[in-house]
């Protein structure tokens, strides 16, 4: 409910603020033409289903980190194709914030797709997914060098090269990976396919889409992962030093209340059982 609510809002927030854009889209309805015909059920399609995902054994908790790395990893990649004009949207906003919370709402669904395929399909050897690993990792390299190459004196093109690759030889789940990754692809085609056929973005090849585009939404989906699973074993590994920790007083031995079996000794509380 929490997490339905929240992207709910979000639509509304969106459609409040960038009124000029619902307006436009609006205008484009011919009312000569039976409205069934005009309706967009691809987009209809796509946001039902990530409703269902995201409110399928949602946990808000680890969901938290979900959104947060979707919302700054969404910022980064789209920052990274309208700077270097990879893809440019119809606003030519670069980029458009309206796009931002897309992300995290994607990576809510891609998580729980990976979850769904991992009941599903058995958990095959450990060299097996080793092999389909270095296949599907080695192949979107090799194809997004290709895709990127125009840009490839860019700063930012060489900083999301450097974290593919950084990425790409320090997963050791790699079956997890696979799953992350097919998971990332498949929901990315169907994005793509909206976003390309209705010329809201446009890439420099002009393909609707691209191959690259939706493999990057698998090997996006693996980096937000893991870089989740960094923040938290980061956080985790956070002590305060001793001379921030709050004293504890404790009265002189001389002065001590005697031990009365059964009760709760000064400077102790329930609170024990937390440690």
């Amino acid at each position: 409910m929490y997490l339905m609510s929240a992207f709910v809002a979000t639509l509304v927030l969106i459609v409040w603020v960038w009124r000029p854009l619902v307006r436009d889209y609006v205008a484009l309805f011919d009312p000569q033409r039976p409205l069934w015909s005009q309706i967009d059920w691809l987009l209809i399609g796509i946001f039902a289903a990530m409703s269902i995902l995201i409110m399928a054994g949602a946990d808000l908790r680890s969901d938290a980190w979900i959104v947060g790395v979707g919302l700054v990893g969404g910022l980064a990649i789209e920052g990274w194709g309208t700077q270097t004009h990879i893809w440019n949207y119809f606003t030519l906003e670069r980029p458009p914030l309206w796009i931002i919370p897309a992300w995290p709402i994607a990576s809510l669904s891609i998580d729980r797709l990976m979850r769904l395929l991992a009941r599903l399909l058995p958990r095959e050897r450990r060299r097996n997914y080793a092999i389909v690993y270095g296949v599907l990792f080695a192949g979107f390299y090799a194809l997004m060098l290709q895709f990127v190459w125009p840009t490839r004196g860019m700063s930012l093109t060489l900083a999301a090269l450097a974290i593919c690759a950084l990425i790409t030889f320090a997963i050791r789940d790699r079956r997890t990976a696979v799953l992350t990754f097919t998971a990332g692809a498949g929901l990315g085609y169907f994005l793509e396919l909206w976003g390309t056929t209705r010329a809201c973005w446009t890439y420099y090849t002009m393909e609707t889409p691209p191959l690259f585009a939706v493999l990057a939404h698998g090997m996006a989906a693996v980096i937000f992962w893991r870089a989740g699973v960094l923040a938290r074993q980061l956080l985790a590994s956070v002590h305060l030093p001793a001379s921030l920790q709050a004293p504890v007083l404790s009265p002189p031995s001389s002065q001590r209340t005697p031990r009365i079996e059964g009760a709760i000794a000064p400077g102790e509380s329930e609170m024990h059982g937390w440690r």
